[in-house]
């Protein structure tokens, strides 16, 4: 995947990874809105993965593809059992984070502390290497706390790279470890787009992705004049209608109208599926209510499935009485559900 983009050119637009959201059943959503956009699971721990619930982990559906399990560690031996167990789920790329900034991970001593120990990373890279038979990918931030970033990052991109990572996604944000919280780093640590930039000037030969900061298509184009790939968190999770538009702008496919109602029928066959396996509504509609962001009916939209999708008993009739509050604007037509 990475190679091929490298060599003709071709751009990457990713979901990022995202610990409470990015779930197989959010993953499954924003397939049917792209073919093309690059779906990461939440980040999942090693150990979780060698002692757990392995399918309950690691099971997906299989239109999710193209899809990548983001793993945290920082033991070789751990990642590398971990990536041999996913090697029968199937995905198509291997990621270790190494930008998460919170307490919990810092305790286990990875994510964006491991910024600090680029060997560290540069070793389970290898060891991930040595098993996987997909692309191995790292995503980082600039620095940690009182680290100059416009040293630490070009030493570290070296180094994981030399011991075999395809492909590193930047978050443009330094971490900070001690004073602020998770939620405070997404967004008080300045971005700093120009030093991303750069690193993909210094190493035309390494893909090189960029996130942080990113809210719609028309930013994601123009950093993507500069890198090779780009990553959307929040903005395509809390607008996630976003997504219609990625395949016809970042991926050259024809412009078509999005089929809503086909949508809706889509998400309420899979509701009703995982329901009878089990499941509650309400853990399906949770990743919809970003949809239809400003279109008449949004807020009602919103209301339906926040309120009665937690219903006990609750099924995927609720999808559709949502959807049939919200009058839809194509493009071409208004038309009503």
């Amino acid at each position: 995947m990475y190679q091929k983009a490298l060599a003709t050119g071709s751009k990457i637009f990713a979901v990022a990874p995202m610990i409470d959201w990015t779930d197989t059943r959010c993953r499954f959503l924003h397939r049917q809105l792209s073919s093309h956009a690059l779906l990461y699971t939440e980040m999942i721990v090693a150990d979780a993965i060698i002692h757990g619930q392995r399918e309950k982990l690691l099971g997906y559906h299989p239109q999710e593809h193209p899809v990548a399990l983001q793993l945290g560690g920082s033991d070789p031996t751990k990642l590398s059992e971990a990536v041999k167990i996913a090697s029968d789920y199937g995905y198509d790329e291997i990621n270790l984070n190494v930008g998460c900034p919170s307490d919990r991970v810092q305790s286990g001593t990875f994510g964006a502390c491991l910024m600090r120990e680029p060997e560290t990373v540069a070793r389970c890279v290898a060891a991930m290497k040595t098993v996987a038979t997909v692309p191995v990918t790292v995503k980082c931030r600039i620095g940690v706390d009182d680290q100059e970033p416009e040293t630490v990052l070009p030493d570290f991109i070296s180094q994981v790279v030399a011991d075999g990572a395809d492909a590193v996604w930047i978050h443009a944000r330094k971490a900070w470890l001690q004073g602020l919280s998770p939620k405070e780093n997404r967004d008080v640590p300045p971005l700093d787009y120009t030093l991303v930039y750069r690193m993909k000037e210094e190493n035309p030969e390494v893909f090189i992705g960029i996130n942080g900061g990113i809210t719609d298509l028309d930013q994601a184009e123009d950093h993507l004049k500069h890198m090779d790939g780009v990553m959307l968190g929040r903005a395509a999770y809390h607008n996630t209608s976003i997504l219609g538009d990625v395949d016809h702008r970042i991926y050259g496919e024809p412009e078509t109208a999005p089929d809503w109602i086909g949508l809706r029928d889509t998400m309420m066959d899979y509701a009703a599926d995982y329901i009878a396996r089990g499941g509650r509504l309400n853990h399906v509609t949770r990743h919809m209510v970003g949809l239809f962001q400003g279109l008449p009916g949004a807020r009602r939209f919103r209301q339906i499935l926040s309120s009665d999708a937690t219903k006990p008993g609750a099924g995927p009739d609720v999808i559709s009485a949502a959807f049939s509050a919200v009058n839809f604007d194509t493009g071409f037509e208004t038309i009503a559900v």
